[in-house]
């Protein structure tokens, strides 16, 4: 295996050209590095992409929040502009792995690896982000809803890099919740994640985001449990009715974690206690 030390991201791009799907890019390496050792990747060519220094940020604009795609974890659960602006997404990263991990790991890693429990999925869609593809040519935008295609798949082609991720600021009357279910308190694999946004205007629900981990092959939002809420005043009939749809909207499996079932009953538990919280 051959590897290369790259010092920008036209470098980068350059080199995912030449080698296409023989090459594996790294930065934090908390997947790639376990996933070498146990073969279930064997690339022939690691273009380490850590040193691209330009591509790590927490910017705030008038209108949007930019983050780079090599923005350490860390730097999202510590952010006072994520704190500020999106709290469901400091909490996410907050309780990804352990420090040494979350010092590691990238928030383009994280996506990219696109495992269904994938922590800081869940709160970017419910923030309706967008991801930024790098390229050779014109980059491409892509909404976080339509990023992930299943298990460890996603759209990213073989020649591109995530360069950056963007979403709107929440209005300021938006409230937030998210909550991770596991089987220990660090360290731990979603048994199911979920994170809750809403905007209430005159004793209605204006706007419901509403997103989850490890219940279906990807991330996914709940547009029938949107749909429910939008419009509506939110009553404990109403937040029943949601709860029933969830179970039916998700598609859990069995593994070792937790059973379907289970999880199928958490994830209306859990968006229990958020719509609660957030309506409170």
């Amino acid at each position: 295996m051959e590897y290369f030390a790259i010092k920008s991201l036209n470098e980068a791009l350059k080199a995912l050209r030449k080698w296409k799907d023989q090459a594996t890019l790294i930065a934090g390496g908390t997947n790639v590095i376990p996933n070498l050792r146990a073969k279930s990747i064997q690339p022939q060519v690691l273009i380490d992409i850590s040193h691209l220094k330009n591509l790590s940020y927490v910017k705030e604009e008038k209108r949007r929040i930019r983050i780079g795609g090599l923005t350490p974890i860390t730097e999202l659960a510590s952010s006072k502009i994520i704190r500020k602006v999106a709290p469901i997404l400091s909490e996410a990263a907050d309780q990804l792995g352990n420090p040494l991990v979350r010092n590691r790991a990238t928030i383009a890693g994280n996506l990219v690896h696109a495992s269904p429990a994938a922590d800081t999925a869940v709160p970017l869609l419910a923030l309706e982000a967008t991801v930024i593809l790098a390229r050779d040519g014109k980059p491409r935008q892509i909404p976080m809803d339509q990023f992930f295609r299943g298990v460890n798949q996603t759209v990213l082609r073989v020649d591109e890099i995530i360069k950056e991720i963007s979403f709107q600021k929440p209005n300021s009357d938006t409230r937030m919740s998210y909550n991770k279910l596991g089987r220990r308190n660090a360290m731990a694999i979603s048994v199911v994640s979920i994170a809750v946004l809403l905007e209430e205007e005159n004793g209605k629900c204006k706007k419901a985001r509403i997103s989850l981990g490890a219940v279906a092959p990807r991330p996914v939002r709940a547009y029938g449990v949107e749909e429910i809420l939008e419009g509506k005043e939110v009553t404990e009939i109403l937040i029943e009715s949601c709860c029933e749809h969830i179970q039916r909207e998700i598609n859990p499996i069995n593994d070792i974690r937790a059973s379907a079932e289970y999880r199928r009953a958490m994830a209306s538990v859990l968006l229990r206690r958020l719509i609660q919280e957030v309506t409170q």
